[in-house]
């Protein structure tokens, strides 16, 4: 697992710990409901990035004959966890908290603390965001960014950087909802804003479950890497063709290739075994995440 990976982790980690406990004490002296679904969505965000790591550790594990190919799925799975308790904790609880308020308003009785944890938490969220967005941004490329969401293997930089970004526009949705409440004295404002940052965690949660989804299931690698695979075993004369290449991703830097090649029917079979040979080591030196590489000929060979 990179360690950029963690690196984006444990600071989003960090920063959420410390966030959840200035938010919860504002609310508690403010009584603010857009502070109390800004604390609970910290807090959630903790709990994920300890899944997260808790993941990354056990996707470390070595192959054994149960899982042959190694548990590197373990960081998709947990990821997907993640998008599911960001989805019914996080979301359903701001959603209940506001809707809550709404029916039975409480007055913020000290504004200017809400003012202040917010102020905090939106540079120490910040901070967080551009270590996880420097992280995505160095394995981005020259693309755009949702098609670079779209591509991404690593689902624990992209839950967080989601997370982080949600975390965000929520900060921005309860001071606004805090700053109407304190010159209008009108309570909606402090319960709709709850219930706006309750959809925005919904949909982060909908985005993130849909981009792990694939990974989880089995999504093949990048277009380029099939396109490079296909490439490296054209160069040999001795290959005819290639039928098909498949592809499929076992964590972030483990990536599973079978070949299918037309070998020329009069290489000897002792060459086109070697021919095999050589190209899977090739394309291991090649791309690295290619870890295991499965070739077979459909010519009959002699």
């Amino acid at each position: 697992m990179p360690a950029g990976s963690k690196k984006a982790v444990y600071a989003a980690l960090a920063a959420n710990l410390a966030i959840a406990l200035t938010k919860f004490v504002a609310a508690g002296l403010s009584g603010s409901s857009a502070m109390w679904s800004e604390g609970i969505h910290s807090l959630v965000d903790s709990g994920n990035q300890a899944l997260l790591l808790y993941g990354m550790r056990r996707a470390q594990r070595p192959p054994d004959a149960r899982f042959p190919f190694g548990y590197g799925k373990e960081v998709y799975f947990w990821s997907f966890v993640v998008a599911l308790l960001v989805f019914a904790t996080g979301a359903g609880l701001s959603l209940y908290e506001g809707v809550r308020h709404l029916r039975e308003p409480a007055e913020i009785t000290n504004p200017y603390v809400n003012y202040l944890v917010l102020a905090i938490a939106m540079a120490m969220e910040g901070g967080s965001w551009l270590v996880t967005y420097r992280e995505f941004g160095r394995r981005r490329g020259d693309g755009s960014l949702v098609d670079a969401v779209r591509r991404g293997k690593d689902p624990t930089v992209i839950a967080v950087l989601f997370e982080d970004s949600a975390a965000l526009a929520g900060l921005l949705v309860a001071a606004i909802g805090v700053a109407l409440f304190h010159l209008t004295g009108n309570a909606v404002y402090d319960g709709a804003a709850s219930i706006v940052i309750g959809l925005l965690l919904a949909a982060t949660a909908l985005w993130l479950a849909f981009e792990t989804k694939g990974l989880l299931i089995g999504e093949a690698a990048n277009r380029e890497v099939v396109a490079e695979i296909t490439r490296i075993a054209k160069r040999y004369p001795e290959v005819e063709g290639v039928n098909e290449v498949l592809t499929m991703h076992v964590g972030p830097e483990y990536i599973l290739a079978a070949l299918s090649l037309n070998i020329a029917r009069d290489v000897p079979r002792n060459r086109a075994h070697a021919v095999m040979d050589e190209l899977d080591e090739t394309l291991k030196k090649t791309d690295p995440r290619l870890k295991r590489v499965f070739i077979e000929s459909q010519t009959q060979l002699h």
